[in-house]
């Protein structure tokens, strides 16, 4: 089992904490992570986007004029798409976007992500924040001891104080065990967590 240091939110070590190799120690799965993150991006698109085709555009029921003998082209509707006003070939209709990805392969790829941060050094463990109210510059502080910047910090339980001390810093996101996901673990440079959410996910995913 990989060891690393645990930090208290002045930067200093105060221990070690072993990670669970079934958890922190898989073999990374490129593949997955990849199909992990398209889904994830896929999912976040509205998908609601419209323009009409020439059946649906109001109108045009009427020849324009008879097939032969007027010395224009032959035209059938003038609501046809070479028309102004006409309807739009082949048009963008309202749609789910959703890619499906196994309950096991989101498993797999999460513990990919996990285990990716781990090899290259980039996973920090912290005692805890004890932030005793909201404040930003506190929060900052607590980044700026454990040398982290661009992060996504996940808590093992609700702490209000993190959440929004956190919340007006556009290179930090703050997440808890159920609701990180691959994108977020790959889209961040350093993966910070408290002591009490690596024992939460090794519970979950081991």
């Amino acid at each position: 089992m990989a060891k690393v240091s645990v930090y208290n939110n002045e930067g200093n070590v105060i221990g070690e904490i072993e990670l669970n190799d079934a958890v922190f120690g898989v073999e990374v799965n490129e593949n997955l992570m990849h199909k992990a993150v398209v889904a994830h991006l896929a999912a976040a698109r509205q998908g609601t986007q419209s323009a009409k085709t020439r059946g649906q555009v109001r109108g045009g029921g009427k020849k324009p004029w008879r097939q032969k003998g007027t010395g224009h082209a032959r035209q059938g509707s003038i609501r046809a798409p070479q028309w102004t006003g006409g309807g739009v070939v082949f048009a963008p209709q309202p749609r789910d976007y959703e890619i499906k990805v196994n309950k096991k392969e989101k498993r797999a790829a999460l513990k990919s992500a996990l285990s990716s941060k781990v090899a290259d050094s980039k996973i920090v463990v912290l005692d805890a924040f004890g932030l005793d109210e909201i404040k930003t510059k506190k929060f900052v502080n607590v980044m700026n001891n454990l040398g982290v910047s661009k992060a996504l910090v996940v808590l093992g339980d609700k702490d209000e104080n993190v959440v929004k001390s956190a919340n007006n810093i556009p290179t930090v996101k703050t997440a808890f065990v159920n609701t990180i996901n691959v994108y977020d673990i790959l889209k961040y440079d350093s993966l910070v967590l408290t002591q009490d959410a690596v024992a939460a996910i090794t519970e979950v995913y081991a």
